[in-house]
């Protein structure tokens, strides 16, 4: 094809898309106006007409009346809502070592049973501890029996004050021999520092331990902590004692309530969110530790107009509505704040009952007189 030919093709391709966008492109007008050539709007034509009789048409003409359907605005409170994800962690939970080293002569717990505070859950060989408490035993007796002698020879006068003072210190020190023995004999036998669930034993009587060996672990399941990340712009809001709704990730179907029950005191620079805890009750024993949770809060957000979503109109410059004032369209922009089921929470300067176009956008105009459809039927309905 010559090039004079697809120089004619590719301007014929350009004027019918301008024409096009003229005609349908609602901001068209605008657009061309601040570019000072509103003149070529003129010699599109419309896209319908609105006669007397109320029919749907197209944009006005000037000093044309339009009829169009308004609702009154409305104001709504943002919700603003708090998601994250969460660990489950016991309330407590313990690795249980024991005092002192030697073999482990016998578990008197399973794996998964519930045990009280202080209730023995394993023992250590203790032979040596028990003798050392029998020589404790004796001699604490002697003692006692060498201060009873001094007493009686104090009475006759056959002893000093001061062999019966020593006597009473060697009768002491006995007594402490005896408590450090009976305490020995005592940490032989590992005891449960919290009520809670045993965990898997990690080992098996017969095995040689030390103090650093752990024996088992204890988890208080009787209510879980679930730690989470905040964003830091919620930081403020979220406070101890605040309600929350825990989903577990595993069960959608379960949602549990709990509180807040601890925030850390400075945000994290990295991930700039803020680490919380939370608190549900486990009276079911059906959570673990390790869990996720689906964490949602809901705070209280600022008050914003509402409109309809058919009210929301798009431009090159962004969104708009068109409300009436004085029996005229006026264009108004708008940021959307939030889009709910049926309504739209707009930052736009109006208030709640200021009539805003919903039905018949395209027929308006700036300063355009228009008449709300059925708005003759009411007024005749009030007079009578």
């Amino acid at each position: 094809m010559a090039a004079w030919k697809q120089i004619v093709f590719a301007l014929v391709i350009l004027v019918a898309a301008a024409a096009a966008w003229l005609r349908f492109f609602p901001g068209a007008p605008d657009v061309l106006a601040r570019w000072g050539i509103d003149w070529a709007y003129a010699t599109t034509p419309p896209t319908g007409a609105v006669d007397n009789a109320g029919q749907a048409g197209g944009r006005s003409g000037a000093g044309q009346q339009v009829t169009i359907v308004a609702l009154p605005a409305a104001s709504a409170i943002i919700n603003d809502r708090l998601q994250a994800i969460g660990t489950g962690r016991a309330n407590a939970s313990v690795t249980v070592n024991p005092y002192s080293t030697g073999r482990l002569i016998e578990f008197l717990v399973e794996s998964g049973a519930h045990v009280e505070k202080g209730q023995v859950i394993a023992t250590l060989d203790s032979d040596t501890e028990e003798i050392a408490q029998d020589r404790a035993k004796v001699a604490l007796q002697d003692a006692q029996a060498k201060l009873d002698r001094v007493k009686s020879l104090r009475a006759s006068n056959a002893a000093t004050a001061v062999a019966v003072a020593d006597a009473e210190v060697v009768l002491a020190n006995a007594k402490l021999a005896l408590r450090d023995a009976e305490l020995a004999l005592q940490r032989r036998s590992i005891v449960a520092p919290i009520s809670g669930v045993v965990g898997i034993l990690p080992i098996a009587a017969g095995n040689y331990v030390t103090n650093q060996s752990a024996v088992a672990t204890l988890d208080d399941r009787s209510s879980i902590l679930v730690e989470f990340w905040v964003p830091e712009r919620f930081a403020a809001a979220v406070k101890v004692g605040a309600q929350l709704s825990a989903t577990p990730i595993a069960n959608p179907n379960k949602a549990y309530t709990g509180t807040v029950s601890a925030i850390d005191n400075h945000i994290d620079e990295a991930s700039r969110t803020l680490l919380v805890k939370a608190k549900i009750a486990n009276p079911a024993d059906s959570l673990r530790a390790g869990m996720s949770f689906q964490i949602t809060m809901k705070f209280p957000g600022d008050s914003y107009p509402a409109v309809s979503p058919l009210a929301i109109q798009w431009g090159s410059d962004g969104a708009y509505i068109w409300a009436i004032e004085d029996g005229k369209a006026k264009r108004v922009a708008v940021r959307i704040i939030q889009r709910n089921t049926e309504t739209v929470l707009i930052d736009a300067p109006i208030v709640s009952g200021d009539m805003v176009v919903t039905e018949g956008t395209q027929s308006v105009s700036e300063g355009g007189e228009v008449r709300m459809a059925g708005e003759e039927q009411r007024a005749a309905d009030a007079d009578g």
